[in-house]
């Protein structure tokens, strides 16, 4: 029987292997030279917190599963209870298949059903490709159908801290603005980073509690903003991303079934509840396509 993360596909280059899931099309592993790069998580076990997994229509929370796009109002089905929001999107949870692979990379592809909350046509591919410089992982979009629709994309990979705590670890993040939030962590506007919030210089994470998401993304002369996360036992894990991702969410998983075994980091092309307010929301015409790339190396 299938695992319940469901195919398995391992890829490898040099000391590099990574493998990867094909529900949510997800990042279950990855090594460098035997030392974890994420958190994993069994071949068949349910993610526990997203892990890994690529987040389309839309990252991060959706008030109440409602939102008006081109003159509809349209409900989705609120995944959250607690917060009564719809979380991550809904390509999290299908089976993507396996489009192409070769010894080192690999592409899955997803045709989201249309549903009612949902009525688009939407075509989706993940790549993860593994080569001297890392891991590669590169996502496109397509509107396949005859009208306009909504779109945002994210990826949900839980960095590992090694073996040591992640009090241990250090976390600089280049982003320059941070988003504002109330107790359902939905936005309510943005202020320049200070205190804890700002990581555009390395911070420890000792005692430090995160679930925030930043924007404004400092771009180097490749176009790349960067995360890096330093650990006791002198590793650093870089993680990129193009400029089509406009907003990072940093979370130190401080509950029940994650309890701070890695922070999750996560590249963005938008923030919450962009179905919404319209903030940073990707309109895709008929036939229009977004691609966003982001990847991580360990050192």
């Amino acid at each position: 029987m299938t695992p319940r993360s469901g195919q398995q596909i391992t890829l490898s280059h040099g000391d590099k292997v990574a493998t990867i899931a094909t529900i949510g099309a997800a990042l279950r592993e990855h090594t460098v030279a035997g030392r974890d790069v994420v958190v994993p998580f069994a071949a068949d076990e349910i993610a526990p917190a997203f892990n890994g997994m690529v987040l389309a229509p839309w990252p991060n929370r959706l008030q109440d599963g409602a939102y008006t796009f081109a003159g509809r109002t349209l409900q989705v089905a609120v995944s959250e209870p607690a917060r009564s929001t719809a979380l991550h999107g809904l390509a999290c949870w299908e089976r993507w298949e396996v489009d192409s692979v070769s010894p080192s990379a690999v592409t899955l592809a997803l045709e989201l059903p249309a549903s009612p909350g949902y009525p688009f046509q939407l075509t989706l591919t993940a790549t993860y490709a593994l080569a001297d410089d890392g891991l590669t992982v590169t996502t496109v979009a397509r509107n396949e159908g005859p009208e306009p629709l909504p779109y945002g994309v994210g990826f949900h990979p839980w960095f590992s801290p090694g073996d040591a705590p992640l009090d241990d670890c250090v976390l600089q993040l280049d982003a320059a603005t941070r988003v504002t939030v109330d107790d359902r962590l939905l936005p309510l506007g943005t202020v320049p980073v200070d205190g804890k919030y700002d990581l555009r210089s390395p911070r420890s994470l000792a005692g430090v509690v995160l679930d925030d998401a930043w924007v404004d993304p400092i771009l180097d002369t490749d176009g790349r903003s960067w995360c890096r996360l330093s650990s006791r036992d002198g590793a650093l894990t870089e993680i990129w991303a193009d400029s089509e991702a406009t907003a990072w969410q940093v979370c130190t998983g401080d509950f029940p079934g994650v309890e701070r075994s890695g922070v999750a980091i996560e590249p963005m092309s938008c923030i919450a509840d962009a179905f919404r307010t319209g903030d940073r929301l990707i309109t895709l015409e008929p036939g229009d396509m977004h691609a966003l790339s982001w990847g991580m190396r360990l050192r």
